[in-house]
């Protein structure tokens, strides 16, 4: 069952708990953005906020491990896109062992090499049980380069059985948590994209550091991850990651959204604490970089219009299915 949360009323509730995230207020109240940066900061300085109780301050603007990152028979262009992100102040790579069938994460370990010490990695188990976490991670690791991960994550939670299976005595659970007992692990947490119900009763019964989930103009119209799920969150002082940005680029459309500056906008405005992106070329890496320094919260008004002009999707089952 959805229940569906107005902006006003998330904003009401959640005002207490912003501060978790290093906001000191949320969208559209007229303040400040981040606590922990200059109200203004400079033309070159990606604006930054709190990854929730992991105490890292995380970039706006973060870099997604699929699309042309993905591609081993890309990897110059691959590891070239890493590393200008890098470049630019991006301080946070998502990637997952299924990637490219293991190709994001080869080359983001080449491309991360000697600069280790500037990124907190992301990673994700697709498997739920115990044994196959455990060689999923050390095949990770490998591939990355790196002898710890800051998070590790159950990737995609679809149904309430990959909750049973990864929550078991002998689920990834219990691999993960012995990961962080090690300190191979740093932080733990839950992603998803197709139903906010599984995350929200995952994060209610267990307490992940950080989410990744789905958040752009149309989950509204569809199943929305930005009401009842991101509010608990917020509450919990977790690390938002916003996936989906752009629905694989397909929520532009002439009538509606046009721009990677709307979406990005969109999102910010909500209490999350970054998106990750799929880049395709390094150009892309400037374009979200520079709008990660310039932004500024949309107004109520104008975040209700962004919303308003993804109508058009509200009865389009295959939009949702393919791109959730």
């Amino acid at each position: 069952m959805y229940t569906r949360i107005t902006r006003r009323e998330l904003l009401g509730t959640s005002l207490g708990t912003a501060a978790g995230l290093g906001l000191s207020a949320l969208p559209g109240s007229g303040r400040s953005v981040s606590a922990a940066e200059p109200a203004a900061p400079s033309a070159k300085t990606m604006i930054k906020r709190n990854l929730g109780r992991t105490g890292h301050q995380v970039g706006l603007f973060s870099l997604g491990g699929e699309s042309t990152v993905e591609l081993e028979d890309r990897k110059e262009e691959a590891v070239q896109i890493v590393q200008r992100a890098l470049d630019r102040g991006v301080n946070y790579i998502d990637t997952a062992h299924i990637y490219g069938g293991g190709g994001s994460e080869k080359n983001i370990g080449e491309a991360i090499e000697g600069r280790r010490d500037e990124v907190f990695l992301a990673t994700k188990t697709r498997d739920r049980g115990y044994d196959g976490t455990m060689y999923q991670f050390e095949t990770s690791l490998e591939r990355l380069r790196t002898d710890h991960i800051d998070l590790y994550q159950l990737h995609n939670m679809r149904h309430e059985q990959d909750l049973e299976e990864a929550f078991a005595d002998d689920g990834a659970l219990k691999a993960m948590e012995r990961l962080r007992d090690e300190g191979v692990v740093r932080f733990l947490g839950i992603t998803g994209h197709r139903d906010p119900d599984i995350l929200l009763k995952g994060i209610r019964d267990y307490d992940f550091d950080c989410i990744l989930l789905t958040m752009n103009p149309a989950d509204r119209h569809y199943r929305p991850f930005q009401d009842e799920l991101l509010q608990t969150a917020v509450e919990k002082n977790m690390g938002i990651i916003a996936m989906k940005t752009t629905a694989r680029g397909d929520i532009f459309h002439d009538e509606g959204v046009t721009s990677m500056k709307q979406v990005l906008d969109y999102v910010w405005s909500l209490p999350v604490s970054t998106a990750i992106v799929g880049i395709t070329e390094v150009g892309q890496v400037e374009e979200n970089a520079d709008l990660a320094c310039e932004f500024a919260p949309l107004s109520e008004r104008q975040f209700a219009e962004l919303s308003d002009l993804t109508e058009m999707y509200e009865e389009d089952a295959n939009f949702f299915k393919y791109h959730w």
